[in-house]
């Protein structure tokens, strides 16, 4: 008896001195990934937006709202990505600790320079923001750098295990240095590449990779027939490789490669959910492997 009462006290003891993880709620699997990465076991990670889906354009559900009731803090893309369903979810949740401007919310995009930042905010321009370009994610040392800045924050919030929060947050910079002097040297020469939308702008100014066109005539509208025609005279007997996302449709994509003989890759540009640094560098090297095609 006296055994068993010894036992549970040194458990509760034991479950006493652990300390709780963060509760981080990340808007897409890639700002998931690079919670883990930084947070590494001091954090448990939930994300709200399917990597399979555009975040541009999700619904506000009530899942959403459970998970962040309890967050400590949301890591989300900013520059107006999420700006149809991520400030209503946070407003619904009633968490004062993540409102905008609180220690508890973090934006990737307002740590770094942006592409097109100060665009008019115009909608006959399509779906622009005037924030700059959002898609920080597809360029690397963009997300060295805001891991070192996710790394500070949480480190305010929680300061015994800043110096891990750092330790990670420099490792993973570090791998994307490295791995972008590589890419570079592969992609060098490239004729260049056709998108579909604008999310990948910032992985081909780092590679130095011609964007030859958009199958949107402007950002969030969908191909149309006089565009896609335009595009064909505008890049017959030229080289290049047409790549989007798998939640895009497929028809204009194909009617390109067809009258100019070009490859499509269809791939993604958030990871996997749970993913890790390495899954992340693997999905650019499959950019990269399809900028190689280019001139195939």
């Amino acid at each position: 008896m006296l055994n068993r009462l010894f036992l549970g006290l040194l458990l509760c003891l034991m479950a006493g001195t652990g300390q709780a993880q963060l509760n981080i709620v990340a808007s897409t699997s890639n700002m998931g990934m690079l919670s883990e990465t930084v947070g590494g076991e001091h954090v448990r990670v939930r994300v709200l937006a399917p990597p399979d889906r555009d975040a541009h354009y999700l619904e506000v559900r009530p899942n959403m709202m459970v998970a962040l009731r309890d967050a400590d803090l949301v890591v989300a893309v900013g520059a107006e990505l999420e700006v149809g369903w991520l400030p209503l979810a946070i407003d619904r949740s009633h968490n004062r600790a993540i409102q905008p401007g609180r220690a508890g919310y973090f934006e990737a995009a307002a740590q770094v320079d942006r592409l097109d930042e100060g665009a008019p905010a115009d909608r006959a321009l399509g779906d622009v923001h005037p924030g700059g370009n959002p898609h920080v994610y597809m360029d690397p040392l963009r997300m060295g750098e805001i891991a070192r800045v996710l790394a500070e924050r949480l480190a305010e919030l929680d300061p015994a295990n800043g110096d891990a929060y750092r330790r990670n947050a420099r490792g993973f910079a570090e791998q994307a240095a490295s791995h972008v002097v590589r890419w570079q040297e592969r992609a060098a020469g490239s004729p260049g590449v056709v998108l579909f939308h604008e999310d990948a702008n910032y992985l081909m100014e780092l590679l130095e990779v011609p964007v030859l066109g958009y199958l949107e005539p402007v950002p969030g509208v969908p191909p149309t027939a006089s565009h896609l025609r335009d595009l064909v005279r505008d890049l017959e007997n030229r080289q290049g490789v047409i790549i989007y996302s798998g939640y895009h449709s497929s028809r204009g994509p194909d009617f390109l490669a067809e009258n100019l003989g070009w490859n499509t890759v269809v791939l993604p540009t958030n990871v996997d959910l749970g993913s890790s640094a390495e899954d992340y560098f693997q999905l650019l090297e499959r950019w990269v492997q399809a900028i190689e095609q280019a001139g195939d």
